[in-house]
């Protein structure tokens, strides 16, 4: 069985716990695809990092700093999605790819892809290089500039 991240854990214990306010061990489980007790082993590795809050048979919560984390790690899933969109990636394939790669990424890296982002989706008007890719990546050929 393959061992999950510290990373992986922080984005499930948010999730299930912004769902249903706890993460269970069988949920989290469950979800990793890993044994109960593999988790309870992580849990307690986390709550001594001040990640989590753990209490046997009830679950963990994050801490502020599992909290933060936690949102650090959803931006740059978000962040990743978004940017396989812009290139003409669905949804479902950028979901699945965001996840395989968010945790590999340089944290200086995924700011300056944030930034980018924002410049194309605040862009006063269309940026025409988006419409060339856009063509580009439907036929196989360049459109011509017409610069004026």
């Amino acid at each position: 069985m393959a061992l999950k991240t510290i990373e992986e854990y922080i984005e499930v214990i948010y999730t299930l716990e912004m769902r249903s306010g706890r993460a269970h061990t069988t949920d989290i489980a469950s979800i990793l695809k890993i044994k109960p007790p593999s988790v309870t082993e992580m849990l307690q590795k986390l709550h001594g990092m001040d990640l989590v809050i753990y209490e046997p048979y009830r679950g963990a919560k994050l801490t502020p700093p599992g909290m933060e984390m936690a949102e650090e790690l959803m931006q740059s899933h978000k962040t990743l999605v978004e940017f396989f969109e812009i290139i003409g990636i669905d949804n479902e394939t950028a979901e699945v790819d965001a996840c395989q790669i968010e945790h590999h990424v340089a944290s200086k890296t995924m700011i300056q892809l944030r930034k980018f982002i924002e410049f194309i989706q605040k862009a006063p008007c269309e940026p025409i290089w988006l419409k060339h890719f856009e063509y580009f990546d439907k036929t196989g050929k360049r459109k011509k500039c017409n610069l004026k």
